[in-house]
């Protein structure tokens, strides 16, 4: 893997982006923000997932009333995004949220881009440059011959910029995404040549569970791999939990963070003689809720299976309705097959307790 980037260090809350910190995690809620305690009900869940930065869209007036009751009742930092009316982010400021995400170009003049940044200055708190293919400015699109290019995606993250610089602002994350991987990676590829500010990653509107999954663990991998990157979030039509639970899964891939438990299962042939896609989806299932980075292997019979068991901190390798129970490297015990799914979980709680 490259070095990572360089980047200055920006202070969201209780988590620092940038300048060799950790790659956070983030998610953004799909609930109604007016909703508090609805809100709160998927943030909640959300940090049980993991959920290290969470933001909520700030719509209307509505939404930015109850941003201070669902402030109060998180525990990670409060992220708030808004378009169009500067006075929402205003209201989100004074509520307590630790990260605006504008675009100051699109909230009007001058002055109320000044305010904005004024407020945020004063509580120390960062802005991130949100910008997006499908929303580009009518000026950049035809500078760039009508299309969201990664050039056009690129001026229009240094224009925004480049007003929070001109009124003395580098408090300062920067994310340009596009729904496919190539113009994607090329976009953050400039980026990273062109500034030092903290880069948010993103596949937008990446897509269902399944697809959108592919393409974020692509566009992901390839930038990560090539060390840009500060904080990313993978973006799902769904349960934004599982957007958390993916995006700890790239990182864990690339050996970036340390998550909660890996499990590895063999895809399964002929040679296979236990159901190990059903014995490692049960197992992943019931340890979810694991701290610890244990990693847990299924294999179905004795070609692979005896060495991935062997390098995994608990693993099971196949036989017929009977497999052999290695801990550690080391061989502990035979386990029917019906038992596999109970002595795995307890065995990683164990381990888990300190075992």
């Amino acid at each position: 893997m490259n070095q990572r980037r360089t980047t200055m260090k920006v202070e969201i809350g209780s988590v620092t982006l940038g300048n060799g910190h950790p790659i956070a995690v983030q998610s953004m809620t799909n609930t109604e923000t007016a909703d508090a305690a609805g809100t709160l009900r998927q943030i909640r869940r959300l940090e049980l997932a993991g959920c290290e930065l969470i933001r909520v869209a700030v719509p209307d007036e509505k939404a930015a009333k109850a941003l201070p009751e669902i402030r109060k009742g998180m525990s990670v930092p409060l992220v708030a995004d808004i378009h169009f009316d500067h006075r929402l982010a205003l209201m989100a400021l004074q509520a307590g949220v630790e990260k605006v995400r504008i675009n100051p170009g699109n909230i009007g003049a001058r002055w109320k881009v000044k305010e904005v940044v004024q407020a945020a200055g004063d509580r120390a708190v960062p802005i991130r440059i949100g910008v997006n293919a499908g929303s580009l400015e009518r000026r950049v699109l035809r500078a760039h011959g009508g299309h969201a290019t990664a050039g056009a995606l690129e001026e229009s993250a240094a224009g925004h910029a480049a007003i929070l610089e001109e009124l003395g602002f580098r408090d300062i994350v920067i994310s340009a995404k596009a729904s496919d991987v190539p113009r994607t990676v090329e976009t953050y590829r400039k980026l990273s040549e062109r500034f030092d500010y903290p880069l948010h990653l993103g596949v937008s509107e990446a897509g269902t569970v399944r697809s959108g999954t592919i393409r974020s663990a692509v566009g992901l991998g390839i930038l990560l791999e090539e060390g840009i990157g500060d904080t990313i979030r993978v973006s799902l039509a769904g349960d934004p939990v599982e957007e958390v639970r993916v995006a700890y899964e790239i990182l864990k891939s690339l050996g970036l963070r340390e998550h909660g438990p890996i499990v590895i299962a063999c895809p399964t042939c002929a040679r296979a003689q236990i159901d190990v896609a059903r014995i490692a989806a049960e197992v992943e299932e019931r340890i979810a809720d694991v701290k610890g980075s244990i990693r847990v292997a299924v294999m179905g019979c004795g070609v692979n299976g005896p060495g991935e068991a062997r390098e995994a901190d608990i693993g099971v390798a196949g036989g017929r309705g009977e497999t052999v129970l290695f801990r550690r490297g080391k061989v502990v015990g035979k386990v029917r097959e019906e038992e596999m799914v109970r002595v795995l979980v307890e065995e990683v709680r164990n381990m888990e307790g300190g075992g």
